[in-house]
């Protein structure tokens, strides 16, 4: 039987890295890495030391899913990892965000997470692990990332949740919470912007740094995953601190009205 990891997100960003590096914390058959852009895909091939298999998929939309669930059909196979690292944000308040992207937003942060999740769960068993993607903008609300926010809210609370509902069968999740990293994801989640609100950053780590923590945690086990003093801090304040309170602070911080 085949042991597989699927990595959705992996042509650019955490979901790279952690393509790149899932050799060094497990032993698999075949990494699958999904992605819109086959090119990006098809450029880990020589930079993993085992066989991988790009599927170009846009997971915004359901027929993409169908055709995943012909693949794993197919094969004789576990999937003892499944990375949900696909990711979509735009940093500006509700009222300048279009419809377009408030839909793109959940479509790909909340529905293909889910639908993700939902497809893979059956192939999987005792000892497989899920990671998503979540965010430090889980912890609380953020005016202005309104919409961003509430999807990473989303991931953290439903990841908690199932790693307690699949725990008596073996198998963990855990949700990593980035706090602001230096990806491709974060400059186009700014730049897009029509007016951007983020202005101050108090650290900007960089992407190596949130997933060598991440495979640490997962080995251990733990359900929620954050890298370094200052993400940590802000998570402890939002426990603290009235989310009314939080809200302000933040609103102070990047001087927004």
């Amino acid at each position: 039987m085949k042991n597989i990891a699927i990595i959705t997100g992996a042509s650019s960003g955490m979901g790279r890295e952690f393509a790149l590096t899932a050799m060094d914390h497990g032993r698999f058959d075949e990494i699958w890495c999904i992605a819109r852009n086959q090119k990006n895909l098809e450029d880990l091939i020589p930079q993993i030391n085992t066989v991988v298999r790009p599927i170009p998929l846009d997971l915004t939309k359901r027929e993409s899913f169908d055709a995943l669930k012909q693949e794993l059909k197919k094969e004789d196979l576990i999937v003892s990892l499944l990375i949900n690292a696909s990711g979509f944000g735009i940093f500006e308040s509700f009222e300048n965000t279009s419809w377009e992207n408030i839909e793109g937003m959940i479509d790909l942060n909340v529905k293909a997470l889910v639908r993700m999740t939902k497809v893979v769960l059956p192939y999987m068993s005792i000892g497989s692990r899920i990671i998503n993607i979540a965010s430090m903008a889980a912890f609380q609300p953020v005016p202005y990332v309104d919409i961003y926010a509430a999807t990473k809210s989303f991931v953290l609370s439903f990841s908690r949740a199932l790693d307690s509902e699949l725990e008596s069968r073996g198998i963990r999740c855990m949700a990593v919470c980035p706090y602001w990293t230096k990806t491709r994801f974060f400059d186009r989640a700014v730049d897009s912007a029509k007016a951007p609100v983020v202005k101050k950053y108090i650290v900007m780590y960089k992407p190596e740094q949130i997933i060598k923590k991440a495979w640490k945690d997962l080995s251990k086990g733990r359900d929620v995953s954050i890298y370094g003093l200052v993400a940590n801090g802000q998570a402890a304040l939002c426990k603290i601190l009235p989310h009314g309170q939080v809200m302000k602070i933040w609103k102070k911080q990047q001087k927004l009205p």
